[in-house]
């Protein structure tokens, strides 16, 4: 199979990941990895050319989009659909203790979570705020 096909499963991967997980993080990679197949495909370039034009454009597109994404992140009426997990309730799967994370599921989707005491396995717990990958919870009054 020719470099030029490669490239594009690559980046038809990468945008199928992208769209699964609604981040921006993937889209810019299989922009880069069309950004190779186009040139493998015109100019037959050696793959470590193409290997450079796609960093060069990842490069590119994170530098010049992020003040974008940063914006429209800030701009009334955002709301990050993870942050609608702040207030929800969830079920504790793998105790939390004092100082060490536990798992707990909110709706359909499992989350590493912290809090300030200990919370045994199978408590409601309410979310508190987020982190990056963390929530921070309190079990539920009355429970």
């Amino acid at each position: 199979m020719e470099w030029w096909g490669i490239w594009l499963i690559i980046a038809g991967v990468l945008l199928v990941i992208e769209m699964l997980t609604l981040t921006f993080y993937l889209l810019w990679v299989a922009l880069g990895a069309a950004a190779a197949a186009i040139v493998d495909l015109f100019f037959r370039a050696p793959i470590w050319v193409e290997l450079l034009v796609g960093c060069v454009v990842v490069f590119i597109l994170t530098i010049f989009t992020k003040p974008l994404t940063r914006r429209f992140r800030q701009s009334r009426g955002y709301q990050d659909a993870v942050d609608e997990l702040v207030g929800k309730q969830g079920i504790v799967l793998e105790s939390i203790a004092e100082g060490a994370p536990g798992i707990v599921k909110v709706g359909n989707e499992t989350w590493s979570a912290v809090a300030n005491r200990s919370i045994e396995k199978g408590k409601t717990v309410i979310v508190l705020s987020r982190g990056s990958a963390v929530l921070h919870v309190d079990e539920r009054e009355g429970e």
